[in-house]
């Protein structure tokens, strides 16, 4: 089978008894960096007998045959360089290939940057989503944040400490400055700390150019009550959708009945 397990995020205390079992036993292990995957092994004070393989971003399409080949007759230990593997990591490929060649798959849980962001945030879990790392450039982190405009769920960014101040300022211009969020940074480690605030107030600390690891946690959007007769607007504004298609988009977005935006549209428009 495929065995996917998450190692520390930054405390070796979190790896698990079974992730080190698991290093320490199986044949085959596949891990996002080898050398990084040595350095934990070292660091835990064990030893392995395991074959290991690189699986990362660039050779993972190349590596499924061969993994689920030997999948079939043994365990194969999936390792990322922290965290759970598939999750903004390498893996899913392999799992997928996995499931329609009939490999069984199971995951050793563990430490997780997303869920510890969000259990510390203050902020609503029992709804999320998380976005995983945002774009480089200015322009493609808006238009990624302008998607996420109404999105009512909590949302998790992961970041580079190189652009937690661009990345906030961006969040601040879309979302609003009074939006609460947070930044958690070095989670798990001697220096974690997470950062309360607006996202105004978030890019003024961002101006100390804190360190780490860096994971951005930000509230969704209030609900807010829109009726019928305040969408009729944006409907008959929409100058690139046919009426219908605009009525369907509209009535989508905002969860109201699509019959009866398309009738209050049509009565607007005749009296125009």
């Amino acid at each position: 089978m495929i065995i996917l397990a998450a190692t520390p995020i930054g405390n070796l205390g979190d790896a698990s008894p079974r992730l080190v079992e698991a290093i320490t036993t199986l044949p085959y292990i596949a891990a996002e960096d080898t050398r990084t995957l040595l350095n934990l092994v070292h660091a835990l004070g064990v030893r392995h007998e395991a074959r290991l393989f690189s699986l990362h971003e660039h050779n993972e399409a190349e590596r499924l045959t061969q993994l689920v080949e030997l999948a079939k007759t043994a365990d194969v230990l999936v390792v990322s360089d922290a965290g759970m593997p598939t999750v903004s990591d390498p893996g899913f490929l392999l799992v997928r290939a996995a499931v329609e060649a009939g490999v069984e798959v199971t995951v050793i849980p563990g430490p997780s940057a997303v869920l510890s962001a969000l259990a510390v945030s203050g902020l609503p879990t029992d709804r999320f989503t998380f976005e995983g790392f945002l774009p480089r450039k200015s322009g493609d982190r808006r238009k990624t944040f302008t998607a996420l405009a109404e999105e009512q769920r909590t949302m998790v960014f992961f970041e580079s400490p190189h652009r937690i101040k661009e990345a906030l300022e961006d969040a601040s211009a879309i979302f609003g400055a009074e939006r609460q969020a947070t930044v958690s940074r070095e989670l798990t480690k001697k220096f974690e700390h997470t950062e309360r605030a607006t996202l105004a107030e978030l890019v003024e600390w961002a101006k100390t150019d804190p360190k780490g690891e860096m994971v951005i946690v930000v509230a969704g959007a209030e609900v807010r009550e829109v009726s019928i007769e305040s969408l009729v607007e944006e409907v008959l504004a929409d100058k690139t959708n046919g009426l219908k298609q605009a009525v369907a988009l509209i009535a989508e977005r905002h969860g109201v009945s699509k019959s009866a935006l398309y009738q209050a549209a049509l009565e607007a428009r005749a009296l125009r």
